[in-house]
């Protein structure tokens, strides 16, 4: 199914200086869980399939809450693990090979088997080199409810697995089984957590909400199938995978690869960018939380196209996504504007300033192409300034991160020049 638009809705306002209308212009519709009775509105060939996922997440969310009460049944309930938020989450992937042989290493890989949650993934914003899991210890930061017990956001699951694999290099034998067996498990929570149509949950199991919804925001669904390009490549630190895993992550990564070609976002005809979330049985864009309207991003845009771009023998179905979608970037490109910093009494604000930019707003109306901004109270504005204080200053509206993006398509664009659209 292709995301696809018109854009009359929006059409007077594009011709109409931003600074003389700015108002409220919508409101966020919350997004839709995935559920039995929008399953049965697919057509009929799609619909056990995505039974049997549904199904397969609530046993597994079932056997995650039944292995804390049982060892909470004694009334054993440590405080949960070091909050990770603001000193970082302990799993550095950059350092030399010895590195990950050290002690140090050692502890943060032992800290990650044991807060692996029994479905197999992780929960967010945990730093690693806290003590090992005690029993009853939430799997997760957030107590008093069951939120985030495996997760994509925040780089969680993809990072401890990568670290995971780093660690197990360095640990030949029996000394690096228990760190292979868990890597393992975890290929198997992303390949169970996997949509019929390729795409990924920001949750798993699933938690409802927004966070059904296949999750391209901080770059959640690209580092899941980086995760399994890695896995299915067998090389390096992935060398250990076994052959049918590897061939099941292989098929897993193509999945999703078309998942990423069909929610490109198609408008008047044209393929533009994605969304930070896409509903995940309709593929439309979709909201997440109050503050974040259904959209086209550039923040989540650009790291898709770096993705695309470093495919090897890229199809001409890649190729043309590509070029639409840095050719999108490059339309909405705002110059002349700054994004100043906070401030106590006014805090950020985009102001005039000749010759500023290229910078991007980070949500874009998908028919008019204009920014977008929201709030705490789903109002959706046309100008950034209009919105509170707390939202100005606690979120980044506006980047330069796609210019890194295009920079390198320039040197991509050369060696895959556009063609006759290869795409409907």
């Amino acid at each position: 199914m292709k995301a696809f638009y018109t854009a009359p809705l929006w059409m007077a306002l594009a011709a109409i200086p931003a600074a003389s209308i700015a108002a409220v212009v919508g409101h966020l519709t919350p997004a839709k869980e995935v559920t039995e009775a929008r399953i049965a509105s697919l057509p009929a060939a799609q619909q056990a399939p995505w039974r049997a996922y549904l199904e397969r997440s609530r046993k597994l969310m079932a056997a995650d809450q039944a292995a804390l009460a049982a060892e909470r049944a004694a009334g054993s309930a440590p405080e949960g693990p070091f909050d990770g938020r603001g000193t970082g989450s302990g799993m550095p992937l950059n350092r030399g090979a010895a590195w990950y042989a050290s002690p140090e290493a050692r502890h943060v890989a032992d800290n990650i088997v044991s807060f692996q949650t029994p479905a197999g993934g992780w929960g967010k914003n945990v730093n690693r080199t806290g003590p090992v899991r005690q029993r009853g210890q939430s799997y997760v930061l957030v107590e008093g409810k069951w939120a985030y017990v495996g997760t994509i956001d925040n780089d969680a699951t993809t990072t401890e697995l990568r670290f995971l694999a780093r660690v197990q290099a360095q640990a030949p034998g029996e000394a690096g089984k228990v760190y292979r067996d868990a890597f393992l498990k975890g290929v198997r929570y992303l390949l169970n957590s996997q949509y019929p149509n390729g795409g990924f949950p920001q949750v798993y199991p699933l938690e409802g909400d927004y966070h059904d919804a296949i999750t391209f925001n901080d770059d959640a669904l690209i580092q899941a199938v980086e995760v399994l390009d890695s896995v299915a490549a067998r090389q390096g630190d992935y060398g250990f995978v076994p052959a049918d895993v590897a061939y099941e992550a292989r098929e897993a990564a193509a999945k999703a690869l078309r998942l990423i070609l069909t929610t490109q976002v198609k408008v008047d005809g044209v393929h533009t960018g994605w969304g930070q979330q896409h509903d995940a049985l309709t593929l439309e864009p979709t909201a997440a939380r109050n503050f974040e309207p259904a959209a086209l991003t550039s923040n989540e845009t650009a790291p898709v196209l770096v993705y695309l771009m470093g495919l090897p023998n890229p199809s001409p179905e890649v190729v043309a996504a590509v070029h639409a979608g840095a050719a999108w970037l490059k339309r909405v490109a705002v110059r002349d504007v700054e994004w100043t910093g906070k401030s106590k009494d006014v805090g950020r604000q985009a102001v005039a300033k000749p010759g500023a930019g290229p910078i991007w707003s980070r949500l874009y109306d998908i028919a008019s192409m204009k920014p977008i901004f929201g709030d705490r109270d789903r109002t959706i504005h046309d100008d950034v300034n209009e919105i509170s204080l707390e939202r100005r200053n606690g979120y980044s509206w506006y980047g330069t991160g796609p210019a890194k993006a295009l920079e390198q398509y320039e040197t991509w664009s050369r060696a895959h020049p556009q063609q006759a659209s290869a795409r409907p």
